[in-house]
């Protein structure tokens, strides 16, 4: 979500403030600013919409300072307006902000029954004002905000800078990240290594409740109880060249080739090719006494967790329960003791997801977290870290983050089945091949780059496109509904093909494209028949298949786009490449914002 960056340098920052902005816009943002300190007093620049109307900001009026604080934000309390774009400021401090201040209503009308003006609609002018308040009585920056963090309820990272202490700036989180970065003669804090790494690898991950005071010379970490902490600094290994398009067009359509590569990558680290076995992670709990397993994800993520309880129930004959993680804890649910929690996440800081961990925590269950960021909130807090090896992921639309969950996802069934003896040595080794065979298999899906975007007009002037599966492809189909409408604004849905005679069917006319995911197999006959009484309505389709099953299928399709021949293991992997190269190239037609579409964000940091 927003993104902070903070500098205390050698040089004027504000350059390099939005460099790091730059880094950060892949997080989804509508408003941008920098504040430095200059000459005893606070200066700032803010701008709505994208950073190129703060880049013009700060050509008419440069702004000089060597310590420096800036912010993306997307709007939660208030519209995205120049007044509601962070830093927020009175005279003595400046603050940015992460998160959402809960209890933000009665702290405002405290302030405002002392006197105190605000010139914006925001939840994060709160904190300005208290810290500010609290220096203008003669406290200390580290009093004022020592005494300020206990009464701030809900989420929160921030990043403060003192009027009349230039050399010196306060980072604290409680559920949104913050790193302090270590350089040559300056500091730096941001929301992830990535924000900082053209300026250092050398980093520290805040944990929660902690805050920090930087100065040149370093940082003095306390915990929530205001005690001196130490926390490790590791080496990110994140570098600014992760983050070019290279000689493609949009950082997506980057990622979605990147895909061969980085599921490679991710397999390489479960199977053992040469003894034919699944390797997992070591664990310091029994996997086969695991007698139920509950998965809790958001958006794509929880469409891989919808593939892998079959995958679990099928292999393992475990039972799985699946959630959304928004509705998880708001339910009750019955969380059996011994009981599996798997938590799906690219980021491992999506506000929901979290609190749903830290929930099934409480509640006795075994932790299991697959993750993308393996430094992240949700990897420190795990029983067992199962890390995909995607790189950054800068496309706001998940590409190469989903598959690499679905291989881990793949490996982790099969290992739990083999621990519950319900996987012979000859099945194992079978799955395994099945999955070293992923990468290829993903790389001839590519091949029929060019053949999609051939066909992308054929349904960018749509306003509603249904996507239909069944079995494992079901959540193919959600997926892709989930695609198609987050970068082209069409309105899509995904559907169990068996339920079309219950509701969907009503929607079918020349007009609204059917997009079929099919692949040749067991279901095949069936999901065709749903296909069929489509056609039999008007109903324009394009089928997703392989050459076997587009032949079976006949005529009648308005496209067909062709997939390998591959096991059905593996084949939600692969017919991800067709269904995200659908939705990029029909954004693409249509021109909207690929990267970064409008009212979404990267990571989500607020429930």
């Amino acid at each position: 979500m927003c993104g902070i960056i903070g500098i205390i340098g050698k040089d004027d920052v504000a350059e390099r403030l939005v460099d790091g902005l730059k880094r950060l816009e892949y997080r989804g943002y509508d408003s941008a600013g920098v504040a430095t300190i200059h000459d005893g007093a606070i200066e700032r620049r803010r701008a709505e919409g994208k950073l190129a109307n703060l880049v013009r900001e700060l050509r008419d009026e440069p702004l000089p300072g060597t310590t420096g604080i800036a912010h993306t934000r997307w709007a939660t309390h208030g519209a995205p307006t120049t007044s509601n774009a962070h830093p927020h400021a009175t005279s003595e401090v400046a603050l940015v902000h992460n998160g959402i201040i809960e209890n933000f209503k009665p702290l405002r009308a405290e302030l405002m029954a002392r006197g105190r003006h605000f010139d914006s609609q925001t939840d994060t002018e709160v904190v300005a004002h208290l810290v500010s308040e609290l220096v203008e009585q003669g406290a200390s920056p580290r009093e004022a905000v020592a005494q300020i963090l206990p009464r701030l309820h809900g989420a929160f990272a921030l990043a403060i800078a003192f009027r009349s202490h230039p050399d010196m700036l306060i980072g604290a989180r409680l559920g949104s990240p913050l790193v302090v970065g270590y350089g040559d003669g300056e500091t730096y804090l941001g929301s992830d290594a990535l924000a900082l790494a053209p300026l250092t690898q050398r980093i520290a991950y805040l944990e929660e409740g902690d805050w920090v005071v930087i100065t040149a010379d370093g940082a003095e970490i306390f915990d929530k109880d205001n005690q001196p902490v130490e926390r490790p600094v590791t080496i990110s290994g994140v570098s600014g060249a992760m983050i070019d398009k290279g000689n493609h067009r949009h950082f997506m359509q980057k990622e979605i080739y990147e895909q061969p590569v980085v599921v490679a990558q991710t397999l390489r680290s479960y199977l053992r090719r040469m003894e034919n076995e699944i390797a997992m992670p070591d664990m310091e709990f029994d996997l086969g006494a695991v007698k139920r397993i509950t998965i809790v994800a958001c958006g794509t993520s929880y469409y891989a967790g919808l593939v892998a309880k079959y995958w679990f129930e099928k292999f393992a004959r475990v039972p799985v329960d699946i959630d959304v993680a928004s509705e998880f804890r708001y339910r009750d649910p019955v969380l059996e003791a011994g009981g599996l929690a798997l938590f799906i996440s690219q980021s491992g800081e999506t506000a929901d997801t979290l609190a749903a961990l830290r929930h099934a925590k409480a509640e006795g269950q075994i932790i299991a977290v697959v993750v993308n960021v393996p430094t992240s909130s949700m990897a420190r807090e795990a029983d067992l870290l199962l890390p995909t090896h995607a790189g950054p992921e800068i496309g706001v639309a998940s590409t190469k983050a989903f598959t690499c969950q679905l291989a881990v996802l793949a490996a982790l069934a099969a290992n739990l089945a083999r621990a519950k003896g319900k996987l012979t040595t000859e099945e194992e080794a079978e799955i395994v091949w099945h999955l070293s065979e992923a990468p290829a298999a993903l790389n001839e899906a590519l091949s029929r780059d060019g053949q999609i975007e051939a066909m992308a007009h054929l349904i960018a002037p749509a306003r509603d496109v249904l996507y239909l599966g069944r079995g494992p492809d079901y959540p193919m189909a959600l997926e892709g509904a989930l695609k198609l409408k987050e970068i082209s604004y069409i309105h899509a849905e995904g559907y169990a093909a068996g339920e079309m005679k219950h509701g969907p069917i009503a929607l079918i006319d020349e007009l609204v494209p059917v997009i079929v995911i099919a692949p040749s197999g067991p279901l095949f006959e069936k999901t065709v028949s749903n296909m069929q009484e489509v056609q039999a309505r008007g109903g324009k389709v394009v089928l997703i298949s392989d050459a076997e099953g587009i032949a079976a299928a006949g005529d009648g399709c308005m496209a067909t786009i062709e997939m390998p021949k591959v096991h059905p293991l593996i084949a939600p992997l692969v017919y991800a490449v067709p269904v995200q190269l659908l939705a990029y190239h029909v954004a693409v037609a249509k021109g909207t914002d690929v990267d970064q579409p409008r009212n979404l964000a990267k990571s989500v940091t607020v429930e």
